[in-house]
């Protein structure tokens, strides 16, 4: 059983480390700054990162990548259609891989970038996703090189994937991802409650993360792109008649640019 800690990292990422206690090993995942990283190793002076987890080329998630790999050796998995710096292991499409004796299927995301990956964990109990910029708490990334053809497809997959799941994005948007979703659905019980629980671990200087598939099929609108509420909303806001949940989505990722 791995233990996965958030190391916060600028002002809204999280690292996260993945932790073996047993053997007193460590995985980061998109280490943008090697800084709290090394802070943390620093603090643990009898563990050793061993491997590094990179979901796409973006500076905030590898700006830390080379520095790490060269004080530690660690092992640095990445997409291959992107240029990761210091990769050893380029990745692809329904790939596995093995971190600190736990296997991780890798799958292909485009859509924030265009060759963005996810690794999911496929466990019996309890499945864990490390999702990158694709699927945030409540939202989802912005499309900066991939169309939303390619979001909705890539959303669909993660959707599709156990709804116990848990999920490790990689940003604190949480809160106003909610206020944007409260705004699509006032009418939304779920998003109301969620959006209380929220703005309370705030105020406390609490993380938000992780998330869950179930909790995202209620409250996310971008995964609720076919409820004829979200719909109608978004085809209010794009003052035309929305035919398919692709273009609903659209308008909803177009909507929230604005938001």
């Amino acid at each position: 059983m791995l233990k996965i800690e958030a190391l916060p990292a600028f002002t809204d990422n999280y690292i996260w480390l993945l932790q073996d206690s047993q053997r007193r090993l460590c995985a980061a995942v998109d280490p943008g700054d090697a800084a709290p990283v090394q802070a943390w190793l620093d603090a643990h002076p009898d563990w050793h990162l061993t491997d590094i987890l990179v979901t796409h080329h973006h500076h905030d998630h590898v700006g830390g990548v080379q520095q790490l790999k060269a004080k530690h050796g660690a092992k640095v998995y990445g997409p291959a259609t992107e240029n990761i710096p210091a990769r050893d292991d380029a990745l692809i499409e329904g790939q596995r891989i093995r971190v600190l004796e736990h296997e991780l299927e890798v799958i292909e995301v485009p859509g924030h970038t265009s060759g963005h990956i996810a690794y999911f964990h496929d466990d019996a109990q309890e499945p864990w996703l490390l999702s990158g910029d694709t699927l945030f708490a409540a939202g989802c990334g912005r499309l900066f090189e991939g169309t939303a053809s390619q979001m909705f497809t890539s959303l669909q997959r993660l959707a599709a994937l156990p709804a116990e799941t848990r999920v490790y994005c990689t940003h604190e948007y949480t809160l106003s991802n909610l206020r944007f979703a409260q705004a699509v659905e006032p009418g939304n019980a779920d998003i109301a409650e969620r959006l209380e629980q929220v703005i309370r671990l705030r105020e406390a200087k609490r993380i938000t993360l992780p998330s869950d598939l179930r909790a995202e099929h209620a409250t996310n609108p971008f995964l609720r792109s076919a409820e004829p509420g979200v719909a109608a909303a978004a085809s209010q806001h794009a003052g035309r008649p929305l035919a398919t949940p692709e273009s609903v989505f659209a308008a909803l990722r177009a909507w929230k640019d604005t938001f």
